[in-house]
C-alpha cells in the first residue's frame, strides 16, 4: 500500500527534529551557580557526596537540595530533562546511587566523547555536589 505524501511528509519531519534533538546534546550556555552557605570544599576533589545525610556536610542536605535544583534547571535540564526525567537520549541520572558518586563526578568535571560538555571550569565541586543531592531527592523510575 502507498503512503499518502502528507505521511512522507510528517514522518521525515519527525526524523529530522529528533536527529536536531540529538546533535544539540551538550549544546548548554553554562548558567552561574551562587551556592549559598554551602561550605566551601576546596579544590581537592571529593569522591563521595559531602551533602548526603550522614555524610560529613550531611546537615546541610536541605540546602543543597535547593540550590542544586537551581542549578540542575539552569544547566543539566535541556539535555537531562526537567526533575532528571531523560527522554532516553541522555542517561537517567535518577538511576545513580551513592556507589555511583566517583563516576558522577569525574563524568561532570570531564564531559563525554559523546556530547556532555566539562564543567570543571564553569562550576565547583559545590554545584556539582548540590547538584547530585538535587537529583538524589528526586523519585526512582518505576
Amino acid at each position: 500500500m502507498a503512503m499518502s505524501f502528507s505521511l512522507k511528509t510528517l514522518i521525515t519531519t519527525a526524523l529530522l527534529g529528533a536527529a536536531g534533538l540529538v546533535v544539540a546534546h551538550g549544546n548548554v550556555t553554562p548558567q552561574e551557580v551562587d551556592t549559598g552557605n554551602l561550605p566551601t570544599l576546596g579544590e581537592e576533589v571529593l569522591a563521595q557526596n559531602p551533602f548526603r545525610e550522614g555524610n560529613q556536610h550531611g546537615d546541610m542536605n536541605a540546602q543543597a537540595v535547593a540550590i542544586g535544583e537551581s542549578a540542575y534547571a539552569g544547566n543539566c535540564a535541556g539535555c537531562h530533562g526537567i526533575r532528571a526525567m531523560s527522554g532516553g537520549l541522555t542517561p537517567d541520572l535518577r538511576e545513580l546511587t551513592e556507589w555511583d558518586d566517583e563516576y558522577y563526578i569525574t563524568r561532570v568535571r570531564n564531559g563525554t566523547d559523546r556530547g556532555m560538555p566539562s564543567w570543571k571550569k564553569t562550576l565547583d565541586q559545590n554545584a556539582m555536589w548540590a547538584i547530585k543531592t538535587y537529583v538524589e531527592s528526586l523519585p526512582k523510575p518505576e
